[in-house]
């Protein structure tokens, strides 16, 4: 037999919680209750999804990529059931989830969802913010918890499984504190997300660069301790749209590193009425 959405819902609510007495709780069900319908789960897709131990319930690895599914199965009667009532009232309704990088959230998304909500009231936006690291925003589309991402996208990256279009390439730009007399003197600012290969390269061949790096959290710090005087940096243009006081950029040049910005979506969720309203709006941003 198929697992049922009620199935779905119960693996779900056990991996958010960790355990399935609280994932009972969340789901109106006795533990031994959930026990049993785990097992149940278990052997009708014919693996173990759950370890369990006394530290609660961990996904398996079969575990975890039928939570993939289950989460994108789900989203999709969530889908089914929205987008025929927003046919027969010709509106666009219910949410739709992002999933991007801290300056994309802050200077690129609020006027695209603003414009977005304008056209369709119903429709409800949620924006999940993660860090561009490994598998980023595209990951969270990948395991089924975003409907799109906004992510950068190296020329010879691949996603396995995804669909992803060009919104647009951006460029670097250097940043310093403004008036300092010798700029490149002051230490090279960085942060763990500003890790794109062409980047690096072109850091590589950059002579000029200071030796001395400071690693920090993330660009926003980065841009506060440009604007004390404590380093420069090499930062996308989007981090520097509203820089604090006391920051000036100045473009390195045609040779200048850049970053290409795409969307990411799965191949059901493109299809999406809502999705493909806010890849319009993206590309006309």
């Amino acid at each position: 037999m198929d697992l049922s959405p009620s199935d779905l819902r119960l693996l779900i609510a056990v991996d958010r919680t960790g355990s399935f007495t609280a994932a009972g709780r969340e789901v109106g069900l006795t533990q031994s209750a959930v026990s049993y319908a785990v097992r149940e789960c278990e052997r009708r897709v014919g693996a173990v999804l759950f370890e369990r131990g006394r530290s609660g319930a961990r996904p398996t690895p079969a575990g975890g990529r039928a939570l993939v599914h289950a989460r994108q199965i789900l989203r999709q009667l969530e889908l089914l059931r929205t987008e025929a009532r927003d046919a027969a009232a010709g509106s666009i309704s219910g949410p739709v989830r992002v999933a991007t990088f801290r300056t994309a959230a802050a200077h690129l998304l609020p006027p695209v969802l603003d414009r977005l909500t304008s056209r369709f009231p119903a429709l409800k936006p949620q924006v999940l913010v993660v860090p561009e690291l490994g598998r980023g925003a595209a990951g969270e589309v990948a395991d089924g918890r975003a409907d799109l991402a906004i992510a950068t996208l190296d020329d010879n990256a691949e996603l396995p499984g995804l669909h992803h279009g060009e919104l647009f390439t951006e460029p670097y730009l250097l940043a310093h504190p403004a008036g300092h007399p010798d700029p490149r003197a002051l230490p090279l600012l960085d942060w763990p997300e500003n890790c794109s290969s062409y980047t690096r390269h072109w850091w590589a061949t950059q002579d000029w660069l200071p030796p001395r790096r400071l690693d920090v959290a993330d660009d926003s710090v980065v841009l506060s301790m440009v604007a004390q005087g404590i380093g420069m940096a090499i930062l996308p243009r989007l981090t520097l749209l509203s820089p604090p006081p006391g920051v000036e950029t100045v473009d390195l040049g045609p040779d200048r590193p850049t970053r290409r910005l795409v969307h990411v979506t799965t191949s059901a969720a493109r299809h999406s009425l809502a999705v493909r309203e806010l890849i319009r709006e993206l590309r006309a941003a």
